[in-house]
């Protein structure tokens, strides 16, 4: 079928624009999973591993204390598997626990200075990279890419019904 979108979409040169921008998408989707799987390897981690990372990362910057049951609930998965999953990222150091100073019975759990900089050395150069291609952006060309992407957002989060 090759780029040829019309099976879906139909052939007037509206449509055959709007499919080029899916298609700009689509490969920007593409090159992003790859990315995160050479990121995987690089740094021995599952996708998990990784989500949690970034989870605790942005939690830090916001100084917001993270539980082992907000992982479980951000991951959607089990206490036991969020344990296990915790315990893995503390045997390697990229993680700590922490007493929770607001609940005896819980943990805070937070990213490391290991962590921080691993990432930072793995993913440092493609995220100036990105921020040089917005950099160069007009105000009118972010908020029309904003709005895009919040839309695209909105159109995947949608259940149909």
């Amino acid at each position: 079928m090759g780029s040829d979108a019309s099976y879906w979409f139909g052939d007037s040169d509206d449509e055959k624009r709007s499919t080029t921008v899916m298609e700009a998408l689509r490969l920007y989707r593409a090159a992003e999973v790859a990315m995160r799987r050479r990121t995987q390897r690089s740094m021995d981690m599952g996708e998990n591993e990784l989500l949690v990372l970034r989870f605790l990362t942005r939690a830090q910057l916001r100084d917001e204390p993270v539980t082992p049951m907000h992982l479980s609930r951000y991951l959607g998965i089990t206490s036991a598997s969020t344990t296990a999953l915790i315990d893995r990222l503390e045997n390697s150091g990229h993680v700590q626990r922490t007493p929770n100073p607001t609940d005896r019975r819980s943990v805070l759990i937070t990213v490391s200075e290991k962590s921080d900089a691993e990432i930072r050395h793995t993913l440092g150069g493609m995220h100036e990279r990105m921020m040089a291609v917005v950099r160069h952006m007009d105000e009118t060309e972010r908020d029309a890419v904003i709005a895009f992407l919040d839309a695209m957002r909105d159109a995947v989060d949608e259940v149909d019904a």
